[in-house]
């Protein structure tokens, strides 16, 4: 029987502590339900009448996922985006593409079963059916692996991305089906390639930060990108195109960070001239290594959320058997597209910075409980990182070096910055701009000048500046480890009501510390756990 209403179309995995109300509404998405069992059914040669149940299995950041069970326990997979997600045609039609394409090289990812990148259907939604993959998420087991069984999983995975970055693409942007292309282009496809006969493109970049808001109703270049010469500036030219339109003085969307900005507003202008700056040094970074300089596909959010496990039957040793959700995955060149994916990397720790292999500190056996919990957290997280490195240098040496390479390193940290989002403030670009501008010779090679310069009073401002804002973050940083929530002030729903009243506490805390006055009424009026606002910023 069809599940309650509530529990198909609404978001129910948790809350968050800022926006609650506008986080839900945007991820609440009525559709005819009854339809897309009987799509999901007839994807796979069966009937409605085949279908037992459809419960909800999860919810992410962008999509809602369905489990459908057939009468003779058929499973499989139906994935509906949210409202939000953005850009809807794209992002469905480059993930099916992407998908199928890796799968013919005979990567581990889930079968496509049928699809739809557009609401105009009997569903009334967007969707994608695909294989029910049997197993584990590697985030069940994460913390609980043992150092062995945790190298394993890492080099296996290491294997993997090897297998991915080593194929090669004439262009750089998103994989598509060239008759989806066809259907949004005005019969134009992108740059073509196929694979077993089926017509596949190279389109246009489908990263969320080329879409993000306003940004979706822009005519920029988003690829397909010819050369690298191409894909280092689209970014930071489609924000710039964004602020010529759109942009306004505003106060920074990071309200924890106000009060070193004055609660001043800031000028998109002075964004604009760092952006052109970047643009400037940009193009004398780009390598001129073959390896690094070549377009490859990567997985766009590599975390254990997205590796499925499962103990192999032969060996007893635990297997990845799965990689899931492709949305958003970019064609880059190599030496942009590299890096240790955000949940697996531990670069603030020094002792992962050095690849120093990771070891308890003598005294663990004494430790209080707490203390404890935080070395194990700090040992996992090294080894982690240890780990994926040192099998990245053995197993995937083209990754390696990119990874390696300073320039590269470096121009990847300004690539990302100058097309981020602005958030009404510029200083981290600019203080990578200095940073790049004080080590031009060992970026760009003797001889060649920089074409970009600061005063010397502006690099010490600017220097100082940044130390008020490491500590601003760091404020932020320990109230988000005192109320316990994640990403975009989101928390478990059995955790809501505990981490609205910490957050309350904590707030009350600070407010009472400051004297009556200015301060104090300017600090509860942009207090960074109560709502806003947001409307100004996409």
């Amino acid at each position: 029987m069809p599940g309650p209403p509530h529990s198909l179309f609404n978001y129910t995995s948790g809350s968050w502590l800022v926006n609650n109300e506008l986080r839900l509404a945007e991820r609440k998405h009525a559709f005819d339900d009854n339809e897309l069992r009987r799509l999901a059914a007839q994807s796979v040669g069966r009937a409605l009448q085949d279908v037992d149940t459809m419960e909800k299995l999860d919810e992410g950041g962008f999509n809602r996922i369905f489990l459908i069970t057939m009468h003779d326990g058929f499973q499989m997979i139906a994935r509906v985006p949210y409202p939000v997600t953005e850009p809807k045609f794209y992002a469905v039609a480059s993930e099916v593409a992407t998908m199928a394409f890796l799968r013919a090289h005979g990567l581990p990812v889930p079968k496509v079963y049928g699809y739809s990148p557009t609401s105009d259907n009997a569903a009334k939604t967007e969707y994608i059916f695909l294989e029910f993959v049997k197993g584990t998420k590697l985030t069940d087991v994460w913390m609980q692996l043992k150092e062995a069984d945790l190298a394993s999983v890492l080099r296996q995975l290491v294997k993997l991305e090897s297998l991915i970055m080593s194929i090669p693409f004439p262009a750089g942007g998103s994989l598509y089906y060239a008759d989806d292309l066809e259907k949004v282009a005005g019969g134009k496809t992108g740059i073509p390639m196929s694979l077993n006969g089926k017509r596949f493109c190279i389109g246009p970049d489908v990263r969320l930060h080329m879409w993000y808001g306003r940004r979706s109703q822009l005519d920029v270049n988003r690829g397909p990108y010819k050369n690298p010469e191409a894909a280092l500036p689209a970014a930071a030219r489609k924000e710039i195109a964004y602020l010529e339109r759109f942009g306004r003085p505003l106060l920074p969307f990071q309200r924890g960070r106000r009060e070193a900005y004055k609660y001043e507003e800031q000028s998109p202008l002075d964004h604009i001239k760092n952006l052109q700056r970047y643009l400037l040094m940009a193009s004398s970074l780009i390598p001129n290594d073959p390896s690094l300089r070549a377009f490859c596909i990567r997985h766009p959010d590599l975390q254990p959320s997205n590796v499925m496990v499962a103990t192999s039957p032969d060996s007893g040793q635990l297997e990845i058997v799965s990689l899931l959700d492709w949305q958003h995955a970019p064609i880059l060149p190599r030496f942009l597209i590299a890096g240790i994916p955000d949940r697996l990397q531990n670069y603030d720790d020094p002792d992962s910075r050095n690849l120093i292999p990771p070891s308890f500190p003598p005294d663990v056996d004494k430790m209080e409980e707490s203390e404890l919990m935080e070395a194990v957290g700090l040992h996992h997280a090294r080894l982690v990182h240890f780990h994926y490195a040192k099998g990245t240098e053995e197993l995937n040496k083209l990754h390696h070096d990119a990874l390696s390479d300073p320039t590269s390193a470096f121009i990847r940290r300004l690539f990302y910055q100058a097309g981020a989002p602005w958030e009404a403030e510029t200083h981290d670009l600019k203080a990578l701009l200095i940073e790049a501008m004080e080590e031009w010779e060992k970026l760009a090679g003797a001889g060649v000048p920089c074409p970009v310069e600061f005063e010397p009073d502006d690099v010490s401002e600017t220097k100082a500046f940044s130390k008020r804002l490491q500590l601003a973050d760091e404020n932020v940083e320990n109230i988000r480890g005192m109320v316990g929530f994640e990403t975009e002030t989101w928390v478990p729903s059995d955790h809501y009501r505990m981490a609205k009243s910490l957050a309350e506490l904590v707030k009350l805390k600070v407010l009472t510390a400051i004297p009556k006055g200015e301060l104090r009424d300017r600090t509860q009026a942009n207090w960074f756990l109560d709502d806003m606002n947001e409307e100004d910023y996409m």
